[in-house]
Parts: C-alpha cells; structure tokens; sequence
C-alpha cells in the first residue's frame, strides 16, 4: 500500500491517529494515564526536582543547566521545573477534567462538520499570496542567491546609519568623518558590484 501525501488540517482524525501509532501510544497507554495522573499531580514537584537532580549527575545534560563557572545555575533549574510541572498538570487535567473534555468535542465535533469541499485551489501551496508557477523542486539559477546575498549585505550595513543618526550630536565632527568613511567604502563595493554586472539577470 503507498502513502498518500495529505495536509494534516484536511484530515485531523488521520493525523492524530498516525502520531499516536509513530510513538506506539495505545488506547492502554490513555487508560494509564488517567489512572496514573492523580499520583503524578500529587508528587509532582518531588518528580521535577529528583528529574532535574538526576540531569546534574550527567556532563551531557548537565551543561545545560551549569553556570560559567560549573557551578548548577538554580534559576535556570527553576524555570525548567516550572515548565516541566505546568506540562504534567495540563497533561493530566486533559484527561481528568471536564472543561477540557468539554474543549476537545467542542474541537472534534467542529471539525467533523465543517464543510469539506476540496478545490485545487485550496489544495495549492500558499506562497505569500503569488500565484504559484511550477513546480517546488526546481532549481533557481545562481544569480537568485547572489543578488539575495547582497541584498542582505547591504540592508545589514544600511541599518549602522540609524545608531549614527541617533548619536550624531554626541559624536562630533569624528562621527561624522568615521560615517563618510564607512559610507565610501560601501559605495566602492557597490560600485564593484555594478561593475561585474552581479545585479543583471541574463
């Protein structure tokens, strides 16, 4: 049987169903979960500590959490855990409370009856609104990437102005030569530029 290539919001059911079998996530696996999530809730903060205890004991993991000096950065440690402990509450209340019972139908049936009237142009890959033409695979000629580079090269340089512009007063009469200077240069370079023809599609 060949994979069919889809876009994951045409059909939810399918893709939910599909990350559940790439994890190996089961119907047995949801049943213990909420067996499981009134335990985890309740010793949720010795669990965030003892996981995060348990990463120090590891150069790998344990960098992550170090300071410069090596020493374990307890801030950064705290903010880990707080995200951790939110991640296991909302995980747990999905499957024990009935406000989000209540939020996932609401979802689920939504997206059961909403209208499925396919068209090619729905179908079609958005591109910024262009229209487009072709096929994605193609490939451009390097003139594309060398006008993009300099493109970036120059609107980088151009922003310097504005930190210019902004101290000029403060800086003087040597801010004002140093940006002459600095703006010499780049016109050099974009007349280098002009002269190889870098900016000339053929």
């Amino acid at each position: 049987m060949t994979y069919q290539p889809y876009l994951p919001a045409t059909d939810m059911e399918r893709f939910v169903r599909e990350l559940a079998e790439f994890v190996t996530f089961g119907d047995a696996d949801a049943a213990v979960v909420r067996e499981t999530a009134p335990i985890v809730l309740a010793r949720e903060e010795a669990l965030t500590k003892a996981l995060y205890e348990h990463f120090l004991k590891f150069p790998a993991s344990a960098r992550f959490f170090l300071k410069d000096d090596g020493t374990p950065d307890p801030e950064r440690i705290e903010r880990r855990r707080h995200s951790l402990a939110r991640w296991l509450r909302e995980t747990a209340e999905a499957a024990l409370t009935h406000e989000n019972a209540y939020y996932l139908l609401t979802i689920g049936l939504s997206h059961i009856i909403m209208p499925r009237r396919q068209t090619a142009r729905k179908m079609a890959p958005y591109e910024c609104g262009v229209e487009p033409v072709g096929s994605a695979r193609n490939r451009f000629h390097v003139k594309f990437y060398l006008v993009a580079v300099l493109f970036i090269l120059f609107d980088i340089e151009a922003v310097f102005l504005y930190p210019w512009a902004v101290a000029f007063r403060r800086l003087g009469l040597y801010g004002l030569v140093e940006m002459l200077l600095f703006i010499g240069i780049l016109l050099i370079g974009y007349v280098y530029v002009l002269k190889k023809r870098a900016l000339e599609w053929e």
